[in-house]
Formats: C-alpha cells, sequence, structure tokens
C-alpha cells in the first residue's frame, strides 16, 4: 500500500524523518519497498503568470511568452505547448532547476534564435499523470507570483511503498497504519470521528433480501438524492494520486478515498439504472450466490460467465455487482447520475476469495475483505463517506436499510491470559548494553497499551511472576488469538534487534535416525547400479481403482493424489524417448495414497524402471544397442538385495495387468510381500512407442526398512572360513516347467543342510531330447565342512538324500 507522509501525519504525530521511519516500520514487520520522495520532482519550479503571449517569428508550433515570477524581472520564455495563452498561472521551472523526471537541467538557450530563460512544465514533466497534452493551468487566482509549485500539486510529500503481511488486514488503511506508527513511536493518534448524519425515518421504496447471512452478515444501503457528479476537490484527487488510485468524479473518488482511510470497500450504485434493471420502482437490494447460466458485465467492460461460488448483488433478483469485487458496468455512477444508493457491506473471506479467483479478477476490494475487514468499523466507514458524498456532492440523504446478523458487540473482543515469566522464557535476555536483563512488567503494559489492548492483572503465576488478563481491540480481533501473538507482539514493537542473540551452551553432534541412513545407503547402491534418482508430483488425473481426488484442485491435471509410482516412471521413460535422449534407467522414492474402507491410506514406496543398455560404449558392439534381458534387469536388484544383506524371494505374478504375465514376480522377505518386478506388458509398450525390454519394480519402503532394521542385519555376525576343500557334485534332471527353481533350491538345500554349502544353477535347457512340458536343469552342488577333508563316504549318503527328495517332492527324471 502507499502512504502518503502528508496524509498520515494529519492521522499521527510524526516526529522522525521519511527513512527513519521506513526502517522502524520494515523492523517491525512492514517492509517498505521504496521511498518516493516527491520533493525532488518539482525542487525549483515556482508559480508564475503568463503576461504576454506571442508567436515564434521563426517556428509555426512555438511561442514567445513574457512570464512574471514574482521576482521583478520579466522572463523570455519559449513554450511549445498549443494551450499557452496570457493571464494564466503556470508552473515556471527557473534556470538552474533540475526536472529528474525527465533528466533535464534548465539552461538559459536560444530556440529558432529566440532567448529562453526558463520552462513552463506540464504535469507529466513534473512526474504526475494527466489528460492534459500541454502545460499545466492552475485554476485558481490570484496565486503568489514565485512560491514554490509543490503544495499546490501535492509534490511536498513523501510516499512508503508498504507491504503488510497477511494477517495484518487493518494495515490496509491509512488509519491501521497510523495506529501502528503511534504505536511504535509514541506519537499521539488524530483519527477524525465522521460527523453524525441525519436520516430520516420515513419508509422508502428501497428493501433488502439477504439469502445467505454467514456469507454478507452486514448490509447498510443507503438512498442519496440530489447528487451533483463533478470532478473532486484537489486535495482528495491529490491524495488518490499519491496512492496510486485514478480520480474519477466525486462520488467514486468519495467511496475509494474512505477505502484507503479505513479499509472499508464502498460501493456506489447509480439508483435510476437500478430501477431500469429492476424493472421496478420498488427497489429490493439482495445478496446471493448465482444461480446456473447468469452472467455479468464488469465495470471493466468485461461480461463474465459466473459460477456457483460467486456471491452476487441483485437488483430484484437480477445481478448488478459482483459482491467484495466489482460492481457492473450497467449500474455505475456517470455524470448524468442523480441519485445513488451506497453500499457499505461485510463480506465472509472465504466466499470473496473463492468469488474472486473463480472468475480471474482481484480488485483494492477483493484483496482486503480476503484478508478480513474490520466488523467494529463498518458503520464509522459508512458515516464517514456519506458526509463527505453531502459536503462534496450536494446529496440529501432519504432513507437507510441495514441487514445486520453480526454476533453482540461484547463479543468482537477476545480476553487473552498472559505471562510475564512466558514473554521471557520465549524472547530471552534483552541487551542491555555491558549487561543483559529480562522484560519487565512496565515493558508489558506499555507496548499492549500502545497497540490498544487492555490489560486487567490477574495475580501471579506459581514463579511469583504478574499475569494479565488482555482484551484485544476489534481491529486486531482476527490477528491476535492466542499468547504467542501477544509475545510476538511484544517483540515485534520492542525491536527485535534489542535481544540477545544467544547460542547453545553445549554443542552436540548431529546424526541421522536409522531410517533415514538406510535410506541414504539404498539410495547410493541404486545410483551405483546405473539408475537415475527421480522425483516426480504426487497429484495425477484422477480416474485410477481407490484415486483420492482433491475437492479443490488447481487444474483437472493435478487434481488426484498417486496411487503407485510406476505410472510416473512410464510416462517419464516415454518423455524422454520422444525428446531423443533414450531409454530411461531410474528410480524413485515417493509418497503414494489410497483409499481403504476404513479412510485415507499413505505410505512410502520405491519404485524404479530399466530399460536402456548398461553398456558404456557401443563400439564393441558395433554400434548397436543390446537390450537389457529379464535376468539382468533382475540381477540389479539382487545386486541391491545383496549389498544389503537380505534374501530375497521371488514368486511368479500375474495381478499387475501393466505387466507381462509370464515375466512377472511378486518379492517377498520372511514371509511378507515386499513388491513387485516385472517386464512392460507388450499392448502397453505398443501404445505409449517403448522399446521391448522395458522392466518395472514397485518395493513397499516400510517393509524393506523394517527388515534392514532387524539385528542380525544391523549387525552382522563374522563366519570362519573354512580351511579344508570342498567337494562339488553335478546333478541334472528333467522337471516340470511349472516347477520353479526356488522350490528346487529350497529343497535340495532342507536336504543337504548338514555338509551343503552352496547351490547354483549353471544350465537349463529346452528342445530336442526333452520331454514336452518340462526342461533340462542342471545344479552344481559344494559340499563342505569347517574342520576337516570330506570323503567319498561322507558326501555320497547326503548326495543321495538330495537325489531321493527331488524325486519324492517333483517326480523328477534325474539324468546324472
Amino acid at each position: 500500500m502507499r502512504i502518503s507522509l502528508n496524509w498520515l501525519r494529519e492521522l499521527v504525530e510524526i516526529k522522525l524523518s521519511p527513512e527513519e521511519l521506513a526502517e522502524t516500520l520494515t523492523m517491525a514487520g512492514f517492509e517498505v519497498e521504496e521511498i518516493e520522495d516527491r520533493r525532488t520532482w518539482a525542487n525549483g519550479v515556482v508559480i508564475g503568470k503568463v503576461l504576454e503571449r506571442q508567436p515564434h517569428p521563426n517556428a509555426d508550433k512555438l511561442s514567445v511568452c513574457q512570464v512574471d515570477i514574482g521576482t521583478g524581472e520579466i522572463l523570455n520564455i519559449v513554450c511549445g505547448a498549443a494551450n499557452v495563452k496570457a493571464d494564466i498561472y503556470v508552473p515556471v521551472a527557473t534556470t538552474g532547476t533540475y526536472l529528474p523526471n525527465i533528466d533535464l537541467k534548465i539552461k538559459p538557450a536560444k530556440l529558432r534564435g529566440v532567448p529562453s530563460q526558463g520552462m513552463i512544465c506540464s504535469l507529466k514533466e513534473l512526474g504526475l499523470p494527466t489528460d492534459v497534452d500541454g502545460i499545466h493551468i492552475f485554476t485558481q487566482e490570484n496565486l503568489p507570483l514565485g512560491t514554490d509549485v509543490r503544495p499546490l500539486l501535492g509534490l511536498d510529500d513523501v510516499i512508503l511503498d508498504l507491504t503488510a503481511t497477511a494477517n495484518r488486514a487493518d494495515a490496509l488503511s491509512m488509519v491501521g497504519v497510523a495506529r501502528e506508527v503511534a504505536a511504535l513511536t509514541g506519537g499521539k493518534l488524530s483519527i477524525p470521528e465522521p460527523a453524525e448524519v441525519s436520516i430520516p425515518k420515513n419508509a422508502g421504496n428501497l428493501a433488502l433480501k439477504i439469502a445467505d447471512t454467514q456469507a454478507c452478515p452486514a448490509y447498510i444501503g443507503t438512498v442519496i438524492e440530489q447528487v451533483k457528479i463533478a470532478p473532486s476537490p484537489e486535495w482528495l484527487q491529490q491524495r488518490l494520486r499519491a496512492a496510486g488510485v485514478r480520480p474519477i468524479s466525486n462520488v467514486v473518488d468519495i467511496t475509494n478515498y474512505v477505502l484507503l482511510e479505513w479499509g472499508q470497500p464502498l460501493h456506489a450504485f447509480d439508483r435510476d439504472r437500478l430501477k431500469s434493471v429492476a424493472g421496478s420502482e420498488n427497489l429490493t437490494i439482495g445478496v446471493r450466490f448465482v444461480n446456473n447460466g447468469e452472467s455479468l458485465k464488469t465495470l471493466d467492460g468485461q461480461t463474465r460467465t459466473l459460477t456457483i461460488q460467486n456471491l452476487l448483488i441483485t437488483a430484484n433478483e437480477k445481478p448488478v455487482a459482483l459482491a467484495g469485487v466489482m460492481g457492473g458496468e450497467e449500474t455505475e455512477v456517470h455524470q448524468g447520475t442523480q441519485s445513488l444508493v451506497l453500499e457499505a457491506a461485510l463480506f465472509d473471506s472465504v466466499a470473496i476469495r473463492r468469488s474472486s479467483r473463480s472468475v480471474g479478477l482481484r480488485s483494492e476490494a477483493s484483496g482486503r475483505y480476503e484478508r478480513g475487514v474490520n466488523r467494529a468499523e463498518l458503520e464509522v466507514a459508512n458515516r464517514r463517506a456519506l458526509s463527505l458524498i453531502s459536503e462534496l456532492a450536494s446529496g440529501i440523504l432519504v432513507q437507510q436499510e441495514i441487514a445486520d446478523t453480526r454476533p453482540d458487540p461484547s463479543t468482537w473482543s477476545r480476553s487473552i491470559a498472559l505471562r510475564l515469566d512466558r514473554v521471557n522464557q520465549i524472547l530471552g535476555p534483552i541487551d542491555l548494553g555491558e549487561d543483559t536483563g529480562e522484560l519487565q512488567k512496565q515493558d508489558v503494559e506499555r507496548i499492549l497499551t500502545a497497540l490498544g489492548c487492555q490489560l486487567t492483572p490477574s495475580g501471579e503465576d506459581t514463579n511469583h511472576q504478574p499475569t494479565w488478563s488482555v482484551s484485544v481491540p476489534p481491529y486486531r480481533y482476527r490477528d491476535l488469538e492466542r499468547e504467542i501473538d501477544l509475545i510476538e507482539e511484544i517483540a515485534r514493537l520492542y525491536g527485535y534487534n534489542k535481544f540477545c542473540d544467544t547460542l547453545p551452551e553445549k554443542a552436540e553432534a548431529g546424526y541421522l535416525p536409522l531410517d533415514e541412513e538406510l535410506i541414504r545407503k539404498l539410495r547410493a547402491f541404486l545410483r551405483a547400479e546405473g539408475l537415475t534418482e527421480l522425483i516426480h508430483y504426487s497429484l495425477v488425473k484422477p480416474g485410477e481403482d481407490r484415486n483420492i481426488v482433491l475437492s479443490n484442485p488447481l487444474f483437472v491435471e493435478y487434481s488426484a493424489l498417486r496411487t503407485d509410482l510406476i505410472s510416473g516412471l512410464i510416462d517419464a521413460f516415454q518423455y524422454n524417448l520422444e525428446q531423443g535422449n533414450g531409454a530411461l534407467n531410474g528410480f524413485e522414492i515417493g509418497q503414494i495414497f489410497w483409499q481403504e474402507e476404513d479412510g485415507l491410506q499413505e505410505t512410502e514406496a520405491l519404485a524404479g524402471i530399466i530399460g536402456g543398455d548398461r553398456n558404456l560404449g557401443k563400439w564393441s558392439k558395433s554400434g548397436r544397442e543390446e537390450p537389457i534381458t529379464w535376468f539382468e534387469a533382475k540381477g540389479i536388484l539382487e545386486s541391491v538385495f545383496r549389498q544389503l544383506s537380505l534374501q530375497i524371494e521371488f514368486q511368479p505374478d500375474r495381478r499387475d495387468d501393466r505387466l507381462h504375465p509370464g515375466r512377472t514376480a511378486s518379492l517377498w522377505i520372511r514371509g511378507n510381500r515386499l513388491g513387485i518386478f516385472g517386464q512392460l506388458h507388450p499392448q502397453l509398450r505398443r501404445e505409449k512407442g517403448l522399446p521391448d525390454s522395458v522392466y518395472v519394480f514397485q518395493l513397499d519402503l516400510d517393509v524393506l526398512l523394517d527388515s534392514l532394521g532387524e539385528d542380525e542385519v544391523l549387525v552382522p555376525t563374522f563366519q570362519p572360513y573354512s580351511t579344508y576343500p570342498a567337494s562339488d557334485r553335478d546333478i541334472a534332471f528333467f522337471a516340470p516347467v511349472k516347477i520353479s527353481v526356488v522350490e528346487i533350491e529350497k529343497v535340495i538345500t532342507k536336504a543337504g543342510k548338514d555338509l551343503l554349502e552352496s547351490v547354483e544353477l549353471f544350465d537349463e535347457y529346452r528342445g530336442e531330447n526333452v520331454p514336452e512340458g518340462q526342461r533340462s536343469l542342471a545344479f552344481r552342488l559344494i559340499y563342505r565342512a569347517s574342520d576337516r577333508t570330506l570323503t567319498e563316504a561322507e558326501v555320497e549318503p547326503v548326495h543321495n538324500k538330495v537325489r531321493e527328495a527331488l524325486v519324492e517332492k517333483f517326480g523328477v527324471n534325474l539324468r546324472s
């Protein structure tokens, strides 16, 4: 918000320079982004009177003027403006004056052979906006020549561009900033109390109909007749321009002025136009939400299609304004307006925020309603506007209707318990120069009283420190809710820079939780296998089974939470291929979400996608890429599990229809399902345009971390090496294809557990001389003892036991 210091000085005593005030406000949490010193814009520009104007002898568009600036010397000034003439008062930049807005220093010059001793200025040259194409002509009479023009143009002012935090709705008004300055500097407040206005009690033809009192707790409608629309007085226009608001007419300017002064948005309707829209002399102003299919042409000239989230002002049920956001063009005040209906209302902040966002329109009014308008000063702001309309537009008040469902005024404040001991505990010691100390009772009382709070002592706490019951003023009701809010205010006004910087007495070494250490180790192993870590949004398109859909999404494409990580990885793989980046080998750790009968669920998962050639160079293969095989892809996972000292079991699985039914396995660890691994289904690959060999996996990170957290994994036990030689045996047989190698290895391990050290499959064959539906498997069994060299007589019984177990369990046809 742009703050005029001249205006602010009328509301509060200011003894600081603009720079000191800006620093004070910034340190208190109100950042001053810019100091606009308008006093430099026209330094050296004085009031002059054009005595005579003659055409330039050598230029058709130039004039030679004789100008009196009160020094006794008549200046000869060449001017190019078309509106210059004799007997007018004008701003004159004398020789030596520097005009920063056009970067020009006035020097004696000759223009087409005629000397010129200064420059007659336009408002644009002085940094002010104007619609006039030419020099500025003062409308006042008998102005003192040679005096400074800055007071007349409002350039004897400094503007602070101030940014208030989102919780400080009260600081979006001059009165609110004045209260803050008074609290920070101790300056005396001089907030004007609007004069009482007299409104006849006679019934008129205006009525109110508030359909949703929660969205509109209070509405004041006032009928004003015999209004004379005209330009606003210069003082009002100057204040609006200083705030960055364009003056329009006296009535509209008054509503904008009150908005800036009190932070209360107002809107003036042309009453005759309201009746025309309503189609009746009897006018009912309503507040309701939009019905389907309604539209409204707003003051910016755009016709807006409305949604059910938009709150409307209606005239006999016909839309005339977007409540709290912008008025309608059809009922706006214009030069021929003779009677008004002035709206002063309170609207719910959530309703206005949704309404404003749904049509993509933000205004000065909606910005204040969104943060929360002070409900206690609605009548004050309305009275201020009515008195100004009576004074500046000659309006006569004929009727006022009020619809008020606000709670009792006694609830507009709240009492908060405050403890001095807690204040010092939170804020710490204060710097007293060579020593440190604590905030005292009188400091707390002084600061909070300056903020408008009322403190009532309520005794002492267990540490014999004083406590208070603090009553918060209505204009701070929204942001002062708890004891910690009061403590923040104490720190803010006392000065954050006055508190000591303290460090812990003894620094302690940091550490990572076990889960975080394990996840970092897991990431490192996956990167070492050539996988790149990926990060995707948790928001996806809706439509999946058990989706959790957001009730208030930003975009339809991001309106649901993901139920797995694999879909995002497949899309990333496809995108990289389409961008010419080649196949993607990557992994992701992230949250997944889904719905169950007992509520919403969330867990962390690890997923990956593998599909690129893992060889570092292609020169040895004549530049050809070799797609990774199922076993190579599976080996990447097994390598990671081996480094983590985990024994993982792979079982056939067909549950995920995105994966190849014959090349998919579920992963199990100690009887718990860990996740899934498999090749993408051929149909899905064709739809996405992916290569033949693309593999994905997804693991439940909680199950994985639980297994890694076991003591035997965290602290591995040393197994001594045998110094005695091993004895190896090969065994080959025909086995049904439906029997997995894992099952066979389990039976072999169980049968030979006393002496068997390891089992390894080294050959698989299907084809000629192998029975239909079977395959030939060959295993190498290593037998070893830790305390002796095994003899043939010891190995053979165990090996025969293995052979018998295989025949008995699976009915295999032994070949060796």
